[in-house]
């Protein structure tokens, strides 16, 4: 009855608030799909949310969101996500405490409510942005603080630590060469400062927020912390562990040996297959086929635009990043770099094939100065093997036996 009841108050806050419950369904079926599940879980999720939203009035789970180095585009990506709306996690499910970007307060009233979270303890802290720690980390600031302190005082106390794109997992796109601020991931500076707070990597550039309210339900309302099943690099499994390619939609024309060589060719308005021109899909792991973006309407490949791979990011290390691991983007070769030296693999084999090509020249040249090729060098007139087993010859020899002075006839039979 109770169960009930809580589903029937939360349709009544909803409802209040404009959202009619089709679209509230709507919103737990994405929420099941990205996190790797079936449209069909979309009433377990709705039950879930009813028994944290609808038993009370408040009591909303505290999350605290720090920015590290970024441009600010997954939080773009979360406030101006439809389904599930911001507004849904935010005022429904979450009490977020403390953003930057997203904060009406600013100074010292903001950083004291952070402070007080961080006491009271029994918070998700999601982290946004790379960890410098050139310069003793001064090259970002917060509050009079370093941002690698921040995020240590921080981290230490939370419950869990999200770390949402691909910055936030290992540096990203800040950590690309050269990178003079050192760049780091939130899951190798903790290990580093010995801090064992759970992480989460939740990669993308940016990251999809139907991945970020997926794990934070599966958390808070579902599995808890203890049930939420992660590969060997922190991922959530469901979401990050098939690839790009297994659930492209022009998968069929990659099948079938259609390929787009050129945009704005007669291929790429088939919509075939997009690989020639550096899709990064078959070696990129995430169900960005399966969750779309913009409300389920659309994503980089069905508009036309190879996957270039942002969700590849080993937390662990930095140098391989998303940008360094696959640039040039619309090319099939990534680029090898040794030391500050980029060079293309294709370059690579054409300048072996011209030192081969020139090899041959100047043994050509050594072969015409040396006058084995105008026949002054002795060669042997029959293999040794040859002539060690005469019955088992395979060489046709008459002519080499032939003396030198004897002419050969011509076909008339004379001599010519």
């Amino acid at each position: 009855m109770d169960n009930e009841a809580n589903v029937l108050k939360l349709h009544e806050r909803l409802q209040a608030r404009g959202v009619s419950r089709r679209d509230f369904m709507k919103l737990c079926g994405a929420v099941a799909v990205a996190a790797g599940l079936s449209e069909l879980a979309a009433p377990r999720i709705e039950q879930a949310f009813a028994d944290v939203i609808g038993r009370t009035e408040g009591g909303l789970y505290p999350v605290i969101w720090m920015e590290g180095a970024s441009c600010t585009g997954c939080t773009e990506s979360l406030a101006q996500s439809v389904t599930p709306d911001v507004a849904s996690v935010v005022l429904e499910l979450l009490s977020l405490n403390y953003s930057e970007p997203l904060s009406a307060g600013a100074g010292w009233h903001v950083e004291q409510a952070k402070e007080e979270t961080v006491n009271a303890g029994n918070f998700i802290l999601v982290y946004e942005g790379a960890v410098l720690r050139e310069w003793d980390g001064q090259a970002l600031r917060i509050a009079n603080e370093t941002g690698a302190e921040q995020l240590a005082h921080v981290a230490a106390k939370a419950n869990a630590v999200v770390a949402f794109g691909s910055c936030a997992v290992n540096g990203g796109w800040i950590a690309a060469h050269p990178a003079p601020s050192k760049p780091m991931g939130v899951m190798q500076f903790l290990a580093e400062k010995g801090i064992k707070t759970p992480v989460v990597n939740i990669p993308g550039c940016p990251g999809n927020p139907e991945w970020l309210t997926a794990v934070l339900v599966d958390v808070l309302l579902v599995s808890g912390l203890e049930g939420l099943k992660l590969d060997a690099q922190n991922k959530p499994l469901g979401m990050f562990d098939q690839s790009v390619h297994a659930n492209c939609e022009r998968r069929g024309h990659f099948e079938a040996g259609e390929f787009v060589f050129e945009f704005g060719s007669k291929e790429e308005a088939l919509g075939y297959c997009l690989y020639p021109l550096g899709c990064r899909g078959p070696q990129t792991k995430a169900n960005c086929g399966v969750v779309l973006w913009n409300d389920r309407r659309s994503w980089c490949v069905k508009a036309g635009a190879p996957c270039i791979g942002c969700c590849e990011a080993n937390p662990m290390n930095p140098n391989d990043n998303w940008v360094e691991a696959n640039t040039p983007f619309y090319k099939r070769h990534r680029d090898l770099r040794i030391g500050d030296w980029v060079v293309q693999p294709t370059a690579i084999a054409l300048g072996l094939t011209g030192l081969l090509a020139g090899a041959l020249v100047i043994h050509g040249f050594g072969m015409k100065i040396s006058g084995r090729m105008d026949g002054g060098a002795d060669f042997e007139k029959i293999r040794k093997w040859d002539e060690k087993h005469p019955d088992k010859a395979i060489g046709d020899y008459s002519a080499a036996y032939q003396p030198a002075s004897e002419e050969p006839e011509s076909k008339e039979g004379g001599k010519a």
